[in-house]
């Protein structure tokens, strides 16, 4: 069994969302739609994307390294993924390696047609479940969790492929969106706590699910309603058709959503993303105030949080960093110097706008702490009399485990140093986070606490919505390994 390779990037000390998913059924050009939708879902995943679609009894496959529109731009490309149904995904790996066996949507033979299927999110028992399938004989093409699911409904004795895929949905724990097809059918599913996003929309009789509302914008789709939790919807030439196959409850989306992964105008749950964003800021700006001159986001992520802060307190708003949006990624360098230039590369301070002023910083999140020490010092170097620094979410002190990619707990600043501490490590003349209440507040409203929505919070509370049996087998495992050293 590999264990899961993380991807998370320590330069722009960032967590990152695995992926995205969308497909269409019904539509003369599916694959079109679906790049199209694939683009507006590339915030997502940045390191690979994939369409799948079908036409005339098969399957067509593109999957690449790379953006969308390094590869889905090609006349020629599109017109090999012929058929009115496809289905797309761009990913970042947190599970499985960042190679191109990895890269979705995957595609398996089963009795009784083809599935292609394309998944968000990441299954906390798919250790459990790979070793006991391989076991019995399963042979895997990937190291990717998505596969457990196709090899689940492979190995099933239903006849049917929706019923082969509930089946293999019965069996899995964790957080997922996924889109999937058959020769005849497109289908989305959610998982039973509604943790990871899915909607539907229309498009002129065609039938579409994306990850985002944004996706649906982008090909001038109208936007149907949420997946629920727990269910699977089938787009067929009968219609479409609804099926729970897990028991109706509360559901728990999963509140980073809201904080940084979602775009800005998606509305994840019937909550607006950028309105969300902006009750984060005017409520941290009265948790946390500050007596500065002007609030300044750290881009792009923080820039609706900031908006919100300045327009509570009555102060300016201004861009004092301005971040390059085509820096890309850092070649690995031989010296700490050279590696330290990265957030020079995506950030630079704009000193009109910083020079000796009281400046306050509004993050959405932090993390292990390395950008946002580095910003501090880059906004200070360029004249800044006093440096302020608020995030725009509480500490987040526990890690993910349900398709977020993000240090150890060990890793997390928070989880090791009290906010004094971290304010003198990240040489801050102050440092405010917002409160679990505050986010509450921000993310539902003015709902008591009885009618609120419960988020999927597990990064500042611990209270973690499922079961996690792949970690709870490996420290069951590591804490053997070292009883026996012990005893030995």
């Amino acid at each position: 069994m590999t264990t899961p390779t993380l991807t998370y990037d320590a330069e722009t000390d960032r967590a990152r969302e695995e992926c995205g998913v969308f497909g269409v059924r019904g539509a003369d050009e599916a694959a079109v739609l679906c790049a199209f939708g694939l683009q507006a879902l590339q915030h997502r995943g940045q390191e690979a994307c994939g369409i799948t679609s079908y036409n005339e009894g098969r399957f067509h496959s593109e999957r690449h390294l790379g953006l969308v529109g390094d590869h889905f731009t090609d006349p020629k490309r599109l017109a090999v993924l012929a058929g009115a149904v496809a289905i797309g995904h761009v990913r970042y790996s947190t599970s499985g390696g960042g190679v191109l066996r990895n890269v979705q949507p995957l595609y398996a033979d089963v009795r009784g047609g083809g599935v292609a299927l394309a998944h968000n999110g990441n299954l906390t028992n798919a250790r459990a479940l790979r070793e006991e399938l391989t076991n019995q004989g399963a042979i895997f093409q990937s190291t990717s969790d998505t596969e457990v699911i196709l090899q689940l409904a492979a190995k099933s004795r239903k006849t049917k492929a929706v019923d082969r895929l509930i089946a293999a949905l019965h069996q899995v724990e964790g957080a997922f969106a996924l889109v999937a097809m058959t020769n005849d059918k497109l289908l989305g599913a959610r998982d039973p706590l509604g943790i990871r996003p899915l909607v539907m929309g229309k498009l002129d009789g065609a039938v579409i699910f994306a990850s985002e509302t944004c996706a649906l914008d982008m090909i001038g789709a109208t936007f149907l309603r949420e997946v629920e939790p727990g269910e699977m919807v089938i787009a067929s030439d009968d219609g479409i058709e609804s099926r729970r196959y897990a028991p109706a409850t509360a559901s728990r989306p999963c509140a980073f959503e809201y904080i940084y992964f979602a775009r800005p105008d998606s509305v994840i749950d019937g909550i607006s993303v950028y309105e969300a964003r902006k009750r984060m800021g005017r409520r941290l700006a009265e948790e946390v105030p500050a007596d500065i001159d002007v609030v300044v986001p750290v881009p792009d992520s923080g820039m609706a949080a900031a908006l919100g802060f300045a327009e509570a307190i009555g102060k300016p708003f201004d861009l004092g960093i301005i971040r390059a949006h085509f820096a890309g990624r850092t070649f690995i360098q031989p010296t700490q110097a050279k590696r330290d230039l990265g957030v020079r590369r995506k950030h630079s301070a704009n000193a009109s706008v910083l020079k000796g002023k009281r400046v306050l910083l509004v993050d959405d999140s932090i993390v292990r702490g390395t950008t946002s020490k580095k910003i501090v010092r880059m906004v200070r170097e360029a004249g800044a009399s006093e440096v302020h620094l608020r995030s725009a979410c509480p500490p987040i002190t526990h890690p993910d485990f349900y398709g977020i990619d993000m240090p150890m707990r060990e890793e997390l600043m928070a989880a090791s140093h009290d906010p004094e501490r971290m304010r003198a490590m990240l040489e801050a003349d102050s440092l405010g986070f917002l409160s679990v209440e505050g986010l509450y507040w921000a993310v539902c409203g003015e709902a008591r606490n009885d009618a609120r929505p419960q988020l999927a919070d597990h990064y500042f509370t611990g209270d973690y919505p499922t079961r996690l049996a792949d970690r709870d087998s490996a420290q069951s495992d590591k804490e053997t390994q070292l009883s026996f050293l012990v005893d030995a």
